[in-house]
């Protein structure tokens, strides 16, 4: 007999992560919302897209639109920071979105949302995240529907988070 497709996720709500402070989140509390994932590390060179995805949240939050910016360390080891660490540095450059845990985003310990993520936007050859502030906007329903890479600004994205609003 095959194994029940029910307990395969099928909506970005299906998941439950944590916050910056260990605090779980589930995910199904966005539901209703476009959402946009972003990995973040403070010592990139893209670190300046802090100012741009503020920006975005600023516009959009009061229409139904949330950015969740989850750190990590696995390019460069760019994210080292301790919690705290992090969110000096967030507060520093602006961040008015929620900060999620550090997590990884590739590889057999990537966490499962970002699997999920991956799964139904794969990149270009390889599905793997190749660095840090990659994207994925997420519609009010949870399904993943556009994926962009580390060079893709937040604010040239507001035309497709307008279109999900």
């Amino acid at each position: 007999m095959a194994a029940a497709v029910a307990d395969q996720p099928t909506s970005f709500h299906d998941f439950k992560v944590k916050d910056i402070d260990g605090k779980a989140v589930d995910l199904s509390k966005y539901r209703g919302k476009v959402v946009l994932v972003v990995n973040v590390a403070s010592a990139c060179g893209f670190t300046p897209q802090y100012k741009e995805m503020a920006e975005l949240q600023s516009k959009y939050g009061s229409k139904g639109f949330t950015l969740l910016a989850f750190p990590c360390n696995q390019f460069g080891a760019q994210e080292p920071g301790s919690p705290q660490e992090i969110k000096k540095f967030a507060a520093g450059k602006g961040a008015n979105f929620p900060i999620m845990e550090k997590v990884d985003v590739n590889g057999a310990s990537a966490e499962p949302v970002w699997k999920f993520m991956k799964s139904k936007q794969g990149g270009l050859l390889i599905s793997d995240i190749k660095w840090n502030f990659s994207k994925f906007l997420i519609d009010r329903e949870g399904n993943v529907v556009k994926r962009y890479g580390s060079a893709t600004t937040p604010m040239s994205i507001a035309a497709d988070v307008e279109n999900l609003l």
